[in-house]
């Protein structure tokens, strides 16, 4: 019961196990927050994840009842709750028309986006009574125009425009943040840049008032991580070789979940508001820096006008303190 304990969205696979693993070798105790249960107990045999060190709990992210029902159960457990890691995420770069959520979203914002954001305002009172509480967001380079990979035409470089989707409801035939014609991969990079400016937003409205360090990374490229298994076969071969080879900017799972618990963990990510980064080529030795995002993700008008749109499709009312007694 003393152990520090760490909730990780999406931990039976990828970035999410790997960071469980490195936190639980920490001596931490992780709470694997995951939709398949069974998937997720055979990932923590298999990566050798001691079972004192590790609980299983259901959540389907594109589900907000699921997201509340994970929240109460969460409360079950009677623990501290020190971090709460934003990692979970859905691609599918190949749909030809939007898939939609049980609320009636399109899939990709309301997995990655709009479940994580009802998450994290939840359980913002149970992260305040930590003593050095921290939520941590995976955000990534092709989400950020501020780099030369978040320029990259395809799938399309990530614009939120003026929210004129979320301004309609986002129900059908609306499926995306822009209001513009569905664009799958888009949709994807659309939801991560808005969990990055959410991330800002947290700082900018609770770190004063609750203590907790609110920050995004991105770990380096985790190519081969399950994430990409809906993407074309050709991709799925490719795309690591090219990251090795050519930008040098491949990172593999453990070392991907090193960094994760590096930012949960270690002093030297106190700092909140950050994003952080290795850099997109990797080198051997670098430390971590924040990187700056787009005038864009870090325009506060912007951000809070995200933040008010998306609390009202999510149900959240009033302030996530208000929300969660």
């Amino acid at each position: 019961m003393d152990q520090p304990l760490v909730i990780i969205t999406g931990a039976s696979s990828g970035v999410g196990l790997w960071g469980a693993k490195a936190l639980a070798d920490r001596g931490w105790h992780v709470v694997m927050a995951c939709r398949d249960l069974g998937k997720a107990a055979a990932a923590a045999r298999e990566t050798g994840i001691a079972a004192g060190r590790h609980t299983l709990l259901a959540l389907d992210l594109s589900s907000l009842a699921s997201v509340r029902h994970f929240v109460a159960a969460f409360r079950g457990l009677d623990r501290r709750l020190d971090a709460l890691v934003l990692n979970a995420a859905v691609y599918l770069p190949q749909l030809k028309e939007p898939m939609r959520s049980a609320d009636g979203y399109e899939i990709s914002v309301a997995t990655n986006y709009f479940g994580h954001f009802l998450l994290a305002n939840l359980l913002m009172p149970d992260l305040a009574k930590a003593d050095a509480p921290r939520l941590v967001t995976l955000g990534t380079v092709t989400a950020n125009s501020e780099e030369f990979g978040g320029k990259v035409p395809i799938p399309a470089p990530a614009d939120l425009g003026d929210f004129a989707g979320l301004a309609a409801g986002f129900k059908a035939p609306v499926a995306m943040i822009d209001g513009k014609p569905f664009k799958p991969g888009k949709a994807s990079q659309d939801s991560k840049l808005a969990l990055m400016m959410m991330s800002r937003e947290l700082h900018a409205r609770f770190h004063g008032p609750t203590g907790i360090v609110f920050s995004t990374l991105y770990p380096g490229c985790v190519a081969e991580t399950p994430l990409f298994r809906h993407a074309p076969r050709a991709f799925q071969r490719i795309f690591p070789w090219f990251q090795k080879n050519i930008t040098k900017g491949y990172v593999s799972q453990p070392l991907s979940g090193e960094r994760v618990a590096q930012v949960v963990a270690d002093p030297g990510f106190t700092r909140s508001g950050v994003h952080w980064s290795w850099g997109n080529r990797q080198v051997p030795g670098r430390e971590a820096f924040a990187q700056p995002l787009s005038a864009k993700a870090e325009s506060a008008a912007r951000s809070a006008r995200l933040w008010d749109l998306t609390a009202g499709l999510v149900g959240l009312e009033g302030t996530p303190l208000e929300a969660a007694a």
